[in-house]
């Protein structure tokens, strides 16, 4: 057992992120999940992750965007925490360029009901180069998958549901190599049913008393998936956790 101690400040927090190598994800695409829960493991407050979001937290969600060819996040979650399309400065978007990245990563959001508002910002707001795209099943509602297609890129992946590892496919054939997961929980939970989570970045709150709801909601049946530890960092008393899934010596797919 190690005890970690505060060790020297860390100019730049989003600096230990970009260095990470994801080139050799175990499928596709590198998958990223990044989640907040508070020290009880709850992942949000009144079904919303705003109250349980401290200040770091807020600070490094936003600028972690920056690692990310698209922001993967569940139609749920859009829902309830009014999601807009991803801001990024003029200097991170040079910066994305030199890295061979498009300057804005577009959102993705998965929807078997295609249930939205149209005029939402996540939808109205989004540059014409990195149109949001919406991933569903070819069991959705025509009418609305053609008013969807006015508005966002679709992608179908699945037949009666949302598949993760063909929407995964199908992001990886559009171009996007690392895709940031922002949730929600259940989604979450698909993907690491699925062997797809790649890495998992955790924030944890200094709160307790939230929903009864956990980071991640997996399928009944799910095996268990383990990580790896690779880096901690603290601000004030929020600590910042990433892990690696653990994988075995050449258990890495062919790519």
């Amino acid at each position: 057992m190690h005890r970690l101690m505060r060790g020297a400040e860390v100019p730049d927090p989003l600096a230990p992120y970009l260095a990470v190598d994801r080139s050799r994800p175990a499928y596709e695409c590198w998958v990223a999940g990044h989640m907040v829960a508070g020290l009880d493991g709850t992942a949000a407050v009144d079904g919303r992750v705003g109250s349980l979001s401290t200040t770091p937290d807020q600070t490094l969600f936003r600028r972690m965007r920056a690692i990310a060819d698209v922001v993967l996040v569940g139609a749920e979650t859009v829902r309830r925490e009014e999601y807009g399309a991803v801001r990024l400065s003029e200097e991170v978007q040079a910066e994305r360029r030199l890295r061979g990245q498009s300057s804005i990563p577009p959102v993705a959001v998965v929807s078997r009901s295609l249930d939205f508002d149209w005029t939402a910002s996540v939808f109205a707001d989004a540059p014409d180069d990195a149109r949001t795209h919406l991933i569903t099943c070819a069991a959705a509602d025509p009418g609305r998958r053609a008013e969807a297609e006015a508005v966002a890129e679709v992608v179908v992946a699945g037949k009666d549901r949302v598949e993760p590892a063909a929407a995964l496919r199908a992001l990886a054939e559009l171009g996007h190599r690392v895709v940031l997961c922002e949730g929600g929980p259940r989604w979450l939970g698909e993907l690491i049913a699925a062997d797809r989570l790649d890495e998992l970045c955790l924030s944890l709150a200094p709160l307790m008393g939230g929903d009864p709801l956990p980071v991640s909601v997996t399928p009944p049946g799910a095996q268990l998936a383990g990580f790896t530890l690779q880096d901690t960092m603290a601000e004030d008393d929020t600590l910042f956790l990433r892990y690696e899934r653990r994988r075995e010596a050449g258990e890495l797919s062919d790519q």
